[in-house]
């Protein structure tokens, strides 16, 4: 059983990760995810269309509307992941930030270790 204390949350032995992403619109939102999914990276992405943001960017405080995108994982997926999310980003500095998974349908996160790939083992 995975130790759920502080401890487990701040080390990387957490197997699952959720990937939070904000982007421009609905459109790059399903690009990026669309990309990571074919790329075995995330087993699923969710597109939240319609996210009000309120921002400090640049000395002054910004709003607008962005489209957020949720990533399924696995831990060793997450630097490439957001490596690659990073690369299709039209932002200078994009939201790309992974949340462990602490708990959950056993079923569901077997499914999410099914979908993804291993990273490739470095020379």
């Amino acid at each position: 059983m995975v130790d759920l204390g502080v401890e487990a949350l701040l080390a990387d032995d957490l197997p699952y990760r959720l990937v939070y992403v904000t982007t421009s619109d609905r459109e790059e939102a399903l690009r990026i995810g669309r990309t990571v999914v074919e790329r075995r990276l995330a087993a699923c992405v969710n597109v939240f269309d319609g996210m009000g943001s309120i921002y400090w960017w640049k000395g002054a405080i910004e709003t607008g509307s962005e489209a957020v995108l949720l990533a399924k994982t696995t831990t060793p997926c997450v630097a490439e992941l957001v490596a690659t999310i990073r690369s299709l980003h039209s932002y200078e500095c994009p939201c790309v930030v992974a949340l462990p998974v602490v708990g959950g349908n056993p079923a569901f996160l077997a499914w999410i270790e099914g979908e993804v790939a291993a990273p490739a083992d470095p020379l």
